[in-house]
């Protein structure tokens, strides 16, 4: 599917005076650097009249899920003090196999810095312009082969929860950036294929930031997100349990 297309599955969940709440598929880019599809290319065509069309979080191009566009400075702004204060919370959903050795939920706090022999990768506790990164990952469902895992970032680094993921010893499945199986292989015999990173943001906090009313978006994981999960978990009860589509609290 090329990117073109990709902007035609955007979904706005979400619309007031100061918020845009867009969905992104897998594969199309929040921002880029240089004229071509991304969200926010979709977010100022849908948004002609906003006074700004800025990512208040910019999601990885292989991972789906919420992105809140603010429409007005005074909204970016309100946001970035909700973050700061610790009050814009995202939980993420993931699949990967978490060690039986791991206490959960986990509590993930190494830096994270830029691998010099790879500018795209990121390191662990090591690289260049090295930042604090804070994460919480836990398991909410478990079979043999995978888990369905609940990752939060308390901070916004890129690809912080595939690398604290990683360094838990459960790189997500298809992000074989950082270790990931591109496909695996059942006790049955079947193969499931993961055809881009299994991480899916499914739920965003955040105060309103011209009311301060409590808000929360909601979406649930994509088509290729839910096929996998199916494939190993026999259903996808489990992964839509507890989620709907966007809501305001």
């Amino acid at each position: 599917m090329n990117r073109a297309s990709l902007e035609d599955r955007v979904r706005v969940l979400y619309k007031d005076e100061a918020l845009l709440v867009l969905s992104k598929p897998a594969g199309l880019e929040t921002t880029r650097p240089t004229k071509g599809p991304c969200l926010v290319r979709v977010a100022k065509r849908l948004d002609r009249r906003a006074e700004l069309s800025h990512p208040t979080s910019r999601l990885d191009s292989l991972v789906s899920g919420i992105v809140i566009i603010a429409r007005t400075r005074a909204a970016n702004q309100a946001i970035r003090e909700a973050r700061e204060a610790g009050k814009y919370q995202r939980l993420y959903l993931g699949l990967g196999k978490l060690p039986q050795a791991v206490t959960l939920p986990a509590l993930i706090e190494n830096e994270i810095g830029i691998d010099p022999a790879n500018p795209k990768r990121r390191l662990v506790d090591g690289g260049t312009g090295r930042k604090e990164a804070k994460s919480a990952i836990d398991v909410r469902a478990r079979t043999p082969h995978a888990d369905l895992l609940e990752l939060r970032p308390f901070t916004g680094r890129t690809h912080q929860l595939r690398l604290h993921a990683a360094h838990l010893g459960a790189p997500l499945f298809g992000d074989t950036l950082y270790g990931g199986a591109r496909r695996l292989t059942l006790l049955d015999g079947r193969v499931v294929h993961f055809p881009r990173v299994m991480l899916h943001a499914a739920r965003i906090e955040i105060p309103h930031p011209t009311t301060d009313k409590p808000m929360r978006f909601e979406l649930p994981p994509d088509e290729d997100f839910a096929r996998a999960f199916a494939a190993l978990f026999g259903d996808t009860t489990q992964l839509f349990s507890g989620f709907g589509d966007s809501a305001d609290a």
